[in-house]
């Protein structure tokens, strides 16, 4: 079982969660960060997972309800040079985490 900020997780989970204008996608020692939309306060559930693309819930300050987002990670980890299909393949899961 590995742990993120303490926090225990399966071998096959990864965790999403923001922080500081960024989304941050941790899973098997990786901690990978990126732009979040400039009116994101967090992220509140994980409505999908699909091989790298993400369906969540997200809390906007224009918007007293959740939204709908998406996030497609295969771009993101092509473009720091990551194999997105080995790195993508274990996760099974991916649940939202705060420290």
């Amino acid at each position: 079982m590995m742990e993120y900020n303490n926090i225990p997780t399966k071998s096959n989970e990864a965790i999403l969660s923001s922080a500081g204008g960024f989304t941050a996608f941790s899973y098997g020692g990786y901690h990978i960060r990126f732009r979040a939309p400039y009116s994101l306060e967090r992220y509140v559930d994980v409505v999908q997972w699909d091989d790298g693309y993400l369906v969540v819930l997200a809390k906007y300050t224009h918007n007293p309800e959740p939204e709908e987002e998406f996030i497609d990670l295969k771009p993101i980890l092509d473009g720091l040079y990551i194999d997105s299909s080995s790195f993508l393949k274990p996760i099974k899961s991916v649940r939202i985490a705060y420290a």
